[in-house]
């Protein structure tokens, strides 16, 4: 019976309750890591077992010496380092779900460690390939592109304008449940339940004001009452919007499920509106609305800890970036005489 645990378990037939205890463990394990988290692995560890494959190296258990020489390749295809790192933390996990220690951390691991240096020291000058922000102007315009009060057209003003006023990342905006809202008189109060710097899952509450541009509460309520409508319209429990998901998928032909959109669909959402707005699709991504709050804020004058009071950044370090970036030309030194 396979557990999928690092869990070492007598093989063969188990009691009933340890079987639905074994399973239930076996949730929460894989609940360790966010569902991106884990597609991104399952994406990593295809491309790691099928290199392998091609050159009859065994994938699980790998060597050390098999996933230092992987690493390297992948380095030389031309792969980002924040990639490269995914990709091994990616043969980590699944060498622990099948109850083996990670090559990294088996005798032999020395040489992956100095792989990963050698790559680092290479690609040090490298430049982030860093998408555009989507700041308040460029939200606006893509925003007036969304036509129509149709169920599609209302959630997905909503997901643009929420995405952006909470400076939410794409994984964090699709988890959003109905329960996650609060109306207040000056705004809305959200509650983000997990997050990537929050793994323990403590959550984190954060204020979005009613606002006069883009205005992010009316237009989620304008998506929750159209959902509310199309969910009482079906009187089907099964697609009942008093609960469950915010922002669901909608079926092709624009009717209501009980299913999140998903974090892919977010970021189509972002470079359909940002071409639709005249801008080029491929410099945008689902974390330009994150980045774009912080751009805005920070040319706005906010103060970072203003800004971390949204963005939930652990370290001011990004944030200050942002508002350096901004500052560069702001009373420049050789203003007065250049």
């Amino acid at each position: 019976m396979a557990n999928n645990l690092p869990i070492p378990l007598e093989q063969g037939a188990l009691p009933d309750m340890l079987q639905a205890e074994v399973a239930r463990a076996a949730e929460y394990a894989k609940a360790s890591r966010s569902p991106a988290t884990r597609r991104a692995y399952a994406s990593d560890w295809e491309i790691f077992t099928l290199w392998c494959d091609e050159r009859g190296i065994e994938s699980l258990p790998a060597t050390p010496a098999a996933v230092a020489i992987f690493l390297s390749s992948q380095a030389d295809s031309g792969l980002k380092k924040p990639t490269i790192g995914r990709r091994l933390a990616a043969i980590g996990y699944h060498h622990r779900q099948a109850g083996f220690d990670p090559p990294q951390e088996r005798t032999g691991g020395a040489a992956i460690k100095l792989v990963l240096e050698g790559i680092r020291n290479e690609k040090k000058h490298e430049r982030p390939d860093r998408k555009r922000p989507a700041d308040a102007d460029m939200l606006r315009d893509m925003l007036r592109t969304i036509e129509g009060d149709d169920l599609r057209a209302t959630r997905d003003r909503a997901v643009l304008a929420i995405g952006m006023a909470a400076a939410l990342r794409r994984s964090e905006l699709v988890a959003l449940q109905t329960n996650h809202v609060e109306l207040t008189a000056e705004g809305l109060r959200l509650l983000i339940g997990h997050s990537k710097t929050d793994q323990a899952g403590e959550g984190a509450t954060i204020a979005i004001p009613e606002g006069r541009r883009i205005r992010p509460k009316a237009l989620l309520l304008a998506w929750t009452n159209a959902a509310l409508e199309a969910a009482h319209r079906f009187n089907d429990p099964r697609i009942s919007f008093e609960d469950g998901p915010l922002f669901r998928r909608l079926t092709r032909s624009g009717g209501l499920t009980a299913n999140p959109m998903s974090d892919r669909a977010v970021a189509r959402l972002v470079q359909r509106c940002a071409a639709a707005a005249g801008f080029d699709p491929t410099d945008y991504a689902g974390h330009s609305l994150r980045s774009g709050f912080l751009t805005e804020a920070a040319r706005q004058g906010a103060s970072i800890f203003k800004m971390r009071d949204v963005s939930r950044h652990k370290s001011v370090q990004v944030l200050s970036d942002y508002v350096r970036d901004f500052e560069m030309f702001r009373d420049h030194a050789g203003a007065k005489f250049l």
